[in-house]
């Protein structure tokens, strides 16, 4: 059985209007038109996104690898998310040894993952790492006060300012950013608070 930390998202086991439900699925939803041949999806969780990738994209995408540090929901995805595109395993996140084992990609989506790694840099390091030149890297984060101060929540490090994010991506050829806020995810309106921001990044 499954424990609840209250971070997880399992939708079998979630009222299908769950808003924070809702907030997840619509990322894995806005991130689908940029994923095609292989494709990581690093801290996987559950597994629904990925199965989610493989099932809407299964023409566009070769492969969809989920990772995720946690061998207890790595052993539910398997079980429960079967797809021939995809596959899960247990590997942690920031281990520099990835890209030995798995190779680069086209594509890397990452959410919610900066705001619970200490290692931030070995983090960035590997999303650069594991991207193949021109390849698309999508990573979302909820903000907050910025790093190193104390934040709402008991699992995340801290929360990221606005521009904290933003200058995370420098390195990459293109990155553009969105805002969300429930279901809604757009390039950003001025004047307004948005809890969550994207970053999509072309290498």
């Amino acid at each position: 059985m499954l424990e609840d930390t209250g971070e997880r998202i399992i939708p079998n086991k979630m009222d299908p209007t769950n808003p924070l439900l809702l907030e997840h699925i619509a990322r894995y939803q806005f991130a689908l038109p940029y994923l095609e041949g292989r494709v990581l999806d690093l801290a996987s969780g559950s597994g629904y996104g990925a199965h989610m990738i493989a099932k809407k994209r299964k023409k566009q995408v070769d492969e969809v690898v989920g990772l995720d540090l946690d061998s207890e929901i790595v052993t539910y995805a398997k079980g429960t998310y079967y797809h021939p595109k995809s596959s899960f395993h247990v590997e942690n996140a920031v281990d520099s040894e990835l890209v030995d084992r798995y190779g680069t990609f086209d594509a890397i989506v990452s959410f919610e993952t900066i705001e619970h790694i200490e290692e931030e840099q070995l983090l960035l390091d590997n999303y650069y790492r594991l991207l193949k030149h021109g390849g698309t890297l999508i990573v979302s984060t909820p903000f907050g006060q910025g790093r190193g101060k104390p934040c709402g929540s008991p699992f995340h490090v801290h929360q990221l300012t606005v521009e904290e994010f933003k200058d995370l991506f420098t390195n990459y050829s293109s990155s553009e950013f969105y805002f969300q806020n429930g279901v809604l995810i757009e390039p950003g309106r001025e004047g307004l608070h948005y809890p969550l921001g994207i970053a999509v990044c072309k290498k």
